[in-house]
């Protein structure tokens, strides 16, 4: 929160989140302070956006044990009851027929994945739908994790938490938009029924796609969400994934990356990033890329050839899964590795505060 000492609004939001403690398995700290809201500042919006922020923390704080795909579904159908939206969830052999790369992910593990639709708003307003990667838990599959690599996993859900804090922020606002969330919901786990590397399966929208890696499995669950989002025709799709390492070498982790063909859009958000301290920067989805998926007995493989460019090509893959106009892909780390004014260390909600400030500029 550089600019906080130049912009009272940005001052309070920091103080506010700045004091954020995770203290479900612990006794909090004690605090004997209180928040003043300035004078000029809309003290009920500023509530709103710290309770995003809260629940994304919240969420992606909370260890597997305790946030697994019901507990997920459980905290959606929750801000969908405090808001009045409708719940939709498919799971079982449903899925299986419906989402089959969402469900081949999920095989492996006890805990059943599932696919959780809420939606929100006025028909004829426009289509607003965010996506947001759910793996509960990523042990990587049978292309198992490295333990340093499977450590931090349980924020491997971090972008269905970034989907939840964002529409909190919408509908609590009551934004002039139709609003859907649309979040896969697995854990990718290892057993007998776990999907393996070479296996081919066949997507929602009919693409067959090969498995290149079993780690690579956030982009095969955001394919059919995303898919499912594309069939509703809306006027801007939104995906959040804390989908690859190759953005944090590229930009650290403080700087999601974002992925778009609408200029407009990017501009808007570039700009939006900028006034709220919550940067955003943008990759290109370049095209010469697209044959680095090529699969010699598939439509697509999961994994990109080489090992460079690799949030490029993850952006490249999903992108055949979209037609709508409008579409962005923010691949988020949803982490803050050390404490930061405004930032304390663990679970963080990256990327919210900027599409609500763009969304507030053209539904408010």
């Amino acid at each position: 929160f550089a600019n906080a000492p130049h912009d009272a609004r940005l001052a309070a939001l920091a103080f506010a989140l700045g004091n954020y403690q995770f203290a479900r398995y612990r006794k909090p700290l004690a605090r004997d302070v209180r928040l003043v809201v300035p004078d000029g500042v809309d003290g009920d919006d500023l509530t709103r956006v710290i309770e995003g922020v809260t629940l994304a923390r919240d969420l992606i704080n909370t260890p597997s044990n305790d946030m697994g795909p019901a507990e997920l579904e459980d905290a959606a159908r929750t801000l969908a009851k405090q808001h009045g939206a409708k719940v939709q969830v498919t799971s079982g052999d449903a899925l299986a027929q419906q989402f089959p790369l969402i469900a081949a992910v999920g095989a492996g593990s006890v805990r059943s994945p599932r696919l959780i639709d809420l939606s929100w708003g006025k028909d004829s307003d426009p289509k607003i739908t965010l996506v947001g990667k759910g793996v509960c838990f990523d042990t990587g599959g049978l292309d198992i994790k490295s333990d340093t690599g499977m450590l931090n996993m349980k924020k491997d859900m971090g972008g269905a938490a970034t989907a939840l804090a964002l529409s909190h922020m919408i509908m609590g606002r009551k934004l002039k938009v139709k609003l859907r969330i649309i979040i896969p919901a697995v854990e990718n786990s290892i057993s007998g029924a776990s999907f393996r590397p070479r296996d081919i399966y066949k997507s929602r929208r009919g693409i067959s796609v090969e498995i290149g890696n079993t780690d690579a499995e956030g982009r095969l669950i955001l394919a059919d969400a995303l898919t499912l989002a594309d069939e509703d025709k809306p006027a801007l799709i939104v995906d959040f994934a804390t989908l690859t390492g190759a953005a944090r070498v590229a930009l650290g982790p403080d700087v999601p990356a974002a992925f778009t063909d609408d200029d407009v859009l990017a501009g808007e958000l570039m700009r939006a990033g900028v006034a709220e301290n919550d940067p955003i920067w943008r990759l290109p989805l370049w095209r010469p890329y697209d044959s680095m998926l090529d699969s010699k007995v598939a439509d697509l493989n999961n994994v990109a050839s080489g090992g460079q460019g690799g949030a490029i090509t993850a952006a490249l893959f999903l992108r055949r899964f979209v037609t709508a106009p409008s579409w962005l892909h923010l691949d988020i780390f949803a982490w803050t590795p050390s404490a930061k004014p405004g930032r304390p260390e663990g679970g963080e909600c990256q990327t919210a505060r900027a599409l609500y400030a763009l969304l507030k500029t053209r539904y408010g």
